[in-house]
């Protein structure tokens, strides 16, 4: 976007264990990991083979008719489909059958048996593809959470949003270009929960996201093979450049207890910052009872100590 800063982001080549957790882990930075030896999933994941070995498993899909989905509009239905013939109609630039028209998007994120209660695991709702596929083991086996099996259209784009863990994005099939934004840049980024208001994010509407051209824009290509380290709490927007197939890995690298208990997909708040947020809101209610001039002289006294208490020089 013109007018915002880029960053690469950096690539590493031949990235041990031992070189992750030394060198790039600690900087608090997205990275990408190349030449990562996956497994047989490189050469094994085409489209028959999909189809063939996850058969008629119904799976919910999201259906969209643009490629720009937005999660807080909901510019898109929920529909259900046997695995074979969804895999076919996502690889498929238009559609002989189809729900809503000849040229919609399709999107998998799997999710658990009760996506309530269950976090989602490759090899519990996919365990024929779990074996074709070697997870980086950056971390200890006892911070795994959960193993996202994720199938995208061709040219679909995903909503800007932060997870509170972890996690690694591997790209097995097809090209992502991914952009993301660092924590600090959250004034910049119009924030609906966990989701930035900004959809569009290489030609945004600057008369309604005016700030939105500060946020320093980091970016990537991922090829089939590489392997993003996505940090929690970096907001990431995803184009699939073309079909592609991947799978993301989130662990928790605080202890668990830290972690909302109700959490299945990795990016509820965590426990202390949800409270903390409920406190803020009564504070704000309790302001509103103030004149004006009062009003907004102890709620810039309420800023100024938040950034004395909590602001950290320590990243970007």
């Amino acid at each position: 976007m013109a007018g915002q800063p880029v960053v690469s982001v950096a690539e590493h080549g031949g990235v041990t264990r031992e070189r992750f957790l030394q060198d790039i882990y600690p900087r608090r930075k997205p990275a990408v990991l190349k030449g990562i030896d996956l497994g047989p999933c490189m050469t094994k994941w085409t489209v028959d083979y999909l189809s063939q070995v996850t058969g008629n498993k119904e799976v919910k899909v999201h259906v969209s008719t643009v490629p720009q989905m937005d999660f807080l509009k909901k510019n898109f239905v929920y529909r259900t489909l046997p695995f074979d013939v969804f895999v076919r109609r996502a690889a498929e630039a238009k559609h002989a059958e189809f729900f809503i028209s000849e040229d919609e998007k399709y999107y998998l994120r799997s999710l658990g048996e009760d996506p309530r209660k269950d976090i989602a695991d490759l090899r519990k709702q996919f365990p024929l593809l779990a074996d074709d596929i070697r997870i980086p083991e950056y971390f200890k086996k006892e911070q795994l959470f959960s193993t996202v099996f994720r199938i995208s259209s061709a040219g679909l784009q995903l909503w800007t949003h932060y997870d509170v863990m972890d996690n690694f994005l591997i790209q097995v099939t097809g090209k992502k270009r991914v952009v993301l934004y660092s924590p600090r840049d959250v004034p910049y980024l119009y924030l609906s929960g966990t989701k930035s208001e900004v959809l569009d994010v290489d030609t945004p509407d600057l008369k309604k996201y005016p700030l939105f051209v500060r946020a320093r824009r980091y970016e990537c290509q991922l090829e089939a093979g590489d392997v993003l380290f996505i940090p929690a709490l970096w907001f990431h927007n995803v184009v699939s450049e073309e079909f592609g197939v991947g799978v993301n890995v989130f662990w928790k690298h605080l202890p668990s207890d830290c972690y909302d208990k109700t959490d299945t997909y990795g990016n509820k708040d965590l426990a202390a910052a949800s409270r903390a947020v409920q406190i803020l809101d009564r504070a704000l209610k309790t302001l509103e009872e103030l004149p004006e001039e009062y009003r907004d002289f102890y709620g810039r006294r309420m800023v100024l100590r938040i950034q004395q208490k909590t602001y950290s020089s320590n990243y970007e």
